[in-house]
């Protein structure tokens, strides 16, 4: 078993509400660390709103998108993509997920062709019913829902984290390639889309993009832990789900610890990585270029000493993720539960 036993659940509770400072030599010089267990809630920079800046062309071009799905969301939708399947209304969380920002998002990932964008933000709608992301009551099979407890095994390790903010205040999702406990699998699948939609929730007001850092040392020896490269398969299917589902979602990734066999690895999957997505990665530059040290972990020279206990870490990033999604919904109410709001205010902007 992974998870860290305690005897008392005090010492886990007293872990999730404090954090103490420690000292430590890293680069030959002494600073003070912070021991973490937990995500973080907020940003350090300030929050900015958007300027989306768009030309009277696109302008034109985005107002006939929002007029076309003001009708489109009063219709009922396939509840998965199988032929012949039923049809459900537009939940209310699939009308919140229509913002300004969505419909931006896929016109530019789509050259601004109108009918590419409705195509494409249609057939996400689908694939979202069809994938669990979206829960369609009656028709999907609970079983299949993208929940914390459908993929919690696949995260034990702490293979995947949502820790701290960048410079542009990005939340950063960690892939640490080195903690991998399970084999390829669609539930790997799922695990990476349940924390794709939990890191989306995590962006604060004015940002709507991430930033993805691929982490590939090993795990120390004694977990006896995978640092197998995912298969090629899985590696696939991952990509078109980012490229198709996920547009414009990938503010800046980062790359560290690149063993020579990765490169290969990157040379087979370079030809389904599109040119714009491929042109937003960096390899093997130091972290804390582009995350303050206040919120980046010890081995990329932050000032945090973070250490993943599983019972601490699942529990709270779960509880901020659903209190944010709450905040999230609840605006989208108060504000008429229309389509084409900006995610701005949906989040909290003043």
């Amino acid at each position: 078993m992974f998870f860290r036993k305690r005897d008392e659940e005090s010492e886990v509770e007293s872990m999730s509400s404090k954090a103490t400072s420690v000292s430590s030599g890293i680069k030959g010089k002494k600073r003070n660390l912070t021991k973490w267990y937990e995500p973080f809630e907020a940003p350090l920079n300030p929050i900015k709103r958007p300027v989306f800046d768009l030309t009277p062309e696109q302008e034109e071009k985005y107002n006939h998108l929002l007029s076309y799905f003001e009708t489109f969301v009063t219709k009922e939708l396939p509840v998965n993509d199988r032929s012949g399947a039923a049809t459900h209304p537009i939940l209310e969380s699939e009308k919140a997920w229509l913002t300004k920002e969505c419909f931006l998002r896929y016109l530019r990932a789509s050259k601004w062709k109108q009918q590419t964008a409705i195509k494409r933000i249609e057939d996400t709608l689908v694939w979202r019913r069809t994938f669990g992301v979206t829960e369609v009551p009656g028709h999907t099979d609970p079983k299949q829902v993208i929940t914390p407890d459908l993929v919690e095994h696949e995260n034990v390790t702490g293979k995947h984290l949502i820790l701290g903010y960048d410079n542009d205040n990005r939340p950063c999702l960690y892939l640490r390639n080195g903690y991998q406990n399970t084999p390829p699998s669609m539930k790997q699948v799922q695990h990476l889309v349940f924390y794709l939609e939990r890191v989306i929730q995590f962006m604060p007001p004015g940002q709507d993009t991430l930033a993805l850092l691929i982490d590939f040392k090993a795990a120390p020896e004694h977990l006896k832990l995978s640092s197998k490269f995912p298969s090629l398969s899985i590696s696939k299917q991952v990509l078109h789900i980012l490229q198709n589902h996920y547009p414009e979602r990938l503010g800046r990734g980062l790359f560290t610890n690149i063993p020579w066999i990765g490169y290969t690895f990157f040379k087979v999957v370079g030809p389904f990585i599109d040119p714009y997505t491929r042109s937003k990665t960096i390899y093997d530059q130091p972290f804390e270029n582009f995350v303050p040290q206040e919120q980046l972990d010890k081995e990329f020279n932050g000032l945090l000493d973070f250490e993943y206990i599983h019972e601490v870490y699942w529990k709270k990033m779960n509880e901020v993720a659903d209190k944010k999604y709450s905040v999230y919904l609840d605006n989208f109410r108060k504000m008429g539960g229309g389509i084409g709001m900006s995610e701005y205010d949906l989040r909290g902007g003043e």
